[in-house]
């Protein structure tokens, strides 16, 4: 079999916050962001999907440009010129926020109240009377919920589900503006759509409105602590394909699966039984016979 060699990228340089920065001609801003160092907020940006360019949290100033660009998509130039902490980019990430927070819940969101904070954003601020997408979760299945009073609408499960990985198109976005919501075929029950509980799109969801019924029960519990989790990454022995998981273990118990994102078998990506086929690996007790 023959494999096909890329050529090498010839890197060009621009400027992040006055630093001269060489990257692979092709790379995002975002990409550039990083190799200076730079922290820039990001929630519907996925490193195994197409950028969506949904919540604009990523957005930066480009010397030159009218309006602000999203890092995470806009792609990098030869001597282009980038602010990363201009007073125009912050003002606009910390407005984000507070739409955001004030809309929706983002209690799991990873460095949401991190960001509120960095931005001086003040979600409270649109008062008591503010819509907000708050909902019953979801829970009509025994591998995971869907509590969309979490959900931003960053589409990445969409993509996801859809012809970025799984191809199963068992979601989608119904509704528009403020009522626009992920939905399955005519709302059916997830039980009754085309989902094959494949839970990529859990893998890619930023805010938890997506999470393993494990995890769900054990934080209505209160018992569900990262602190105390480990990680070890292993193969799937269900086939041959050689799928690597990563098992997330708290007081000896596996209590989610998700997949190494930089995998070239998987990336990041699962099926049922890999990433919710574990149970029998703790049944202790049970019967032999």
């Amino acid at each position: 079999m023959t494999v096909p060699l890329r050529p090498p990228r010839r890197l060009i340089e621009i400027t992040v916050d006055g630093e001269a920065v060489r990257v692979p001609e092709g790379d995002t801003i975002l990409d550039a962001c990083a190799a200076a160092g730079k922290d820039i907020p990001t929630l519907c940006y996925g490193d195994t999907l197409t950028p969506k360019n949904a919540c604009r949290v990523c957005v930066v100033e480009v010397e030159g440009a009218r309006t602000l660009a999203p890092a995470c998509s806009r792609k990098a130039e030869p001597g282009m010129v980038v602010g990363t902490a201009t007073e125009r980019a912050r003002h606009s990430r910390k407005v984000v926020l507070e739409l955001l927070a004030s809309s929706v819940d983002l209690s799991t969101t990873p460095r949401a109240a991190e960001w509120i904070d960095e931005y001086g954003a003040d979600p409270e601020r649109f008062g008591p009377d503010a819509a907000t997408v708050a909902q019953p979760a979801k829970v009509d299945n025994e591998l995971y919920v869907r509590d969309y009073a979490k959900c931003i609408l960053c589409y990445k499960c969409v993509d996801a589900c859809g012809d970025q990985w799984q191809n199963s198109f068992a979601i989608a976005v119904s509704g528009r503006g403020f009522d626009a919501a992920i939905s399955t075929e005519f709302d059916a029950p997830l039980t009754d759509s085309a989902c094959v509980y494949c839970g990529n799109c859990v893998e890619v969801c930023p805010t938890g409105a997506l999470s393993f019924k494990t995890e769900f029960d054990m934080r209505a519990a209160g018992t569900w602590d990262e602190d105390e989790q480990t990680q070890t990454t292993t193969i799937c022995s269900y086939c041959g394909v050689g799928c690597n998981l990563t098992l997330h273990v708290q007081e000896n118990r596996i209590v989610k699966v998700t997949s190494p994102h930089d995998n070239p078998v998987t990336h990041g990506n699962l099926c049922i039984k890999g990433r919710f086929g574990f149970q029998h690996v703790q049944n202790v007790g049970a019967s032999d016979g």
